[in-house]
């Protein structure tokens, strides 16, 4: 069988010579006389040639996308290195056959470069400490074991000078391979430049017990010295809200998601500071996620026979306690989802419980009854458990000390002071200028106290001094001229909002340290409407404020962090 192939072979090359020499000798002829077994053979050797082509072709292929695939996984692990595992577990780089040595202890901290781009730009460079014993026991990092160390990291190499992001972390203008502990060393010391070191998050770091001698000190490091000792663990901010101007922005009305098609009586942040009620005329009771951006709406309840015209919180963030112009109240309890109807009350003869107040430590419901009365409700029980009574009729009411006390108004122009514990009137004065007193307010503390009036005037007095007999007021705020609505300090009683609901934009805002309003709210390009009520959130980051037209703005006071 070889030899026959062998012979096709050569009478197909003979065959060929033969009419390529009798072609060029015609010199014009375009065919020549070939025998069948030379067309076969030159059949045979195009058909090699092309395979020849396409295998080359494919290899070509091949190559051009194991470099591209190559060039890809380079550049997830370097984004993964950097940024987390976005694709796979966290790798350095490709491994190497030897590991890396040791970098020297005596190394700077960190210099400038200077030598890329002549001088002109200096590229600042960080380094840390990148001294590593050889053995895994040996090796320690602030006096600390690592529980895991990463045998990968010495046979690897990252090519810094490749990705754009990476060349602030080369030592030299040419430096191109680092092994894996160094790029790792280097990310974190980028990192702490960036990010300022927290000094109470270090575990290692000895701090001395208050009342200790100097020779003792606490192994344990610095979570002991956190529980042996009653220091606050949070420093108070000592920055103060200045006068003049406030900065706030308006952000996405809390109720967006589902607005009222009635008058907004009340709305509320929770104690959480991320849950906000919106409750009125409409006899709807919301609540809303606040969250600044969406604000998604969590429930809504229907109250079918008592249009709200206040609900509140139970400051223990339990229950929500809600009433109208009807004879009896509702408590909706948070946690069993439950709607409980409380009322008539007995042995009393209200028609109305539309106007009630709720003691700091969630123990009291005081509501607003006939006659100058005032009402006493267990939070607990719901039930009747005494009254007060003063001269004239009760307009408002406002808790202090704790809930141990309770302050009233009406329309004798009077401030009462009541102690709960005894049921009995400690204090009587009158209000400065008023005849007859609708709105009270305290701060959190209960070291001040505001007084609204018919004629739009509110008197802000320091309680101490008002019990000592002091009666003129700190200020008189004299910038409503319409009834005064509703009234309250945020939580540090550097913000007292004011409102009135016979007034378009009726709400200014004061700055009570200087007692001025801030000039810029609402601002020219903001409308309030008629506000009928306001909140400030736990920590004075939000300012909610219901109106007339069934919407509860939002905005953010950029002073304070915290929600």
């Amino acid at each position: 069988m070889s030899i026959s192939g062998g012979k096709m072979s050569l009478i197909s090359q003979n065959a060929q010579k033969c009419r390529l020499e009798k072609s060029g000798a015609d010199d014009g002829n375009d065919e020549g006389i070939v025998s069948p077994v030379a067309m076969d053979g030159e059949v045979g050797k195009g058909t090699k040639l092309k395979n020849h082509n396409k295998e080359k072709k494919r290899r070509r292929t091949k190559v051009s996308e194991a470099q591209q695939n190559k060039e890809e996984e380079e550049i997830r692990q370097l984004e993964s290195s950097l940024f987390g595992a976005l694709y796979a577990p966290l790798e350095f780089g490709t491994e190497v056959g030897g590991a890396v040595a040791a970098p020297d202890k005596d190394a700077p901290l960190f210099f400038t470069d200077r030598s890329a781009a002549d001088g002109v730009d200096d590229l600042p460079i960080y380094e840390e400490d990148l001294a590593h014993d050889e053995e895994e026991d040996e090796v320690v990092i602030k006096g600390r074991k690592p529980v895991w160390i990463d045998e990968e990291e010495d046979k690897t190499e990252v090519d810094i000078a490749k990705v754009a992001r990476l060349r602030k972390l080369r030592k030299e203008a040419d430096e191109h391979l680092i092994s894996g502990k160094e790029y790792e060393a280097r990310l974190r010391g980028q990192h702490a430049k960036l990010n300022p070191f927290t000094g109470w998050a270090d575990m290692d770091r000895k701090t001395s017990i208050p009342g200790a001698s100097d020779g003792e000190s606490d192994d344990e490091g610095g979570v002991d010295d956190i529980l042996q000792n009653n220091d606050e663990l949070v420093v108070k901010d000592t920055v103060k809200l200045l006068p003049g101007m406030l900065e706030f922005s308006r952000l996405v009305d809390a109720n967006i998601q589902d607005p009222s098609s009635g008058p907004i009586n009340s709305v509320q942040f929770h104690r959480n500071g991320q849950l906000m009620l919106a409750a009125g005329l409409d006899r709807h009771l919301r609540f809303f996620q606040i969250d600044g951006k969406r604000n998604p709406k969590i429930q809504s309840i229907f109250i079918g026979d008592c249009p709200v015209l206040k609900a509140s919180f139970l400051p223990d963030g339990s229950e929500v306690i809600l009433s109208g112009r009807r004879k009896f109240f509702y408590s909706f309890d948070l946690v069993k989802a439950a709607v409980c109807k409380i009322g008539p009350l007995t042995g009393r003869e209200e028609k109305s419980l539309e106007s009630f107040e709720i003691s700091p430590d969630s123990r009291t419901i005081a509501f607003v009854g006939n006659e100058g009365y005032i009402l006493l409700i267990s939070a607990k029980t719901k039930q009747l458990i005494g009254t007060l009574k003063m001269n004239g009729s009760v307009r408002s009411l406002a808790f202090a000390d704790g809930g141990n006390q309770l302050l009233s108004s009406g329309g004798d122009g009077h401030v009462y002071h009541w102690d709960l514990g005894t049921r009995k009137c400690i204090h009587k004065a009158m209000d400065d200028g008023s005849l007859a007193g609708i709105s009270l307010c305290t701060s959190r503390d209960s070291s001040l106290f505001a007084t609204g009036s018919t004629s739009g005037i509110v008197n802000v007095y320091k309680r101490d001094d008002f019990l000592g007999g002091k009666r003129k007021p700190l200020k008189t705020i004299e910038n409503l001229t319409t009834d005064v609505g509703e009234m309250k300090f945020n939580h540090d009683a550097q913000i007292l909002a004011v409102t009135s609901r016979k007034e378009r934009n009726g709400m200014r805002l004061v700055h009570v340290p200087s007692f001025s309003v801030f000039q810029n709210w609402p601002g020219p390009r903001f409308s309030l409407h008629y506000p009928r009520c306001l909140d400030f959130s736990p920590g004075s980051g939000f300012l909610s404020v219901g109106h007339a037209g069934g919407k509860v703005l939002l905005y953010k006071l950029h002073h304070y962090q915290n929600a």
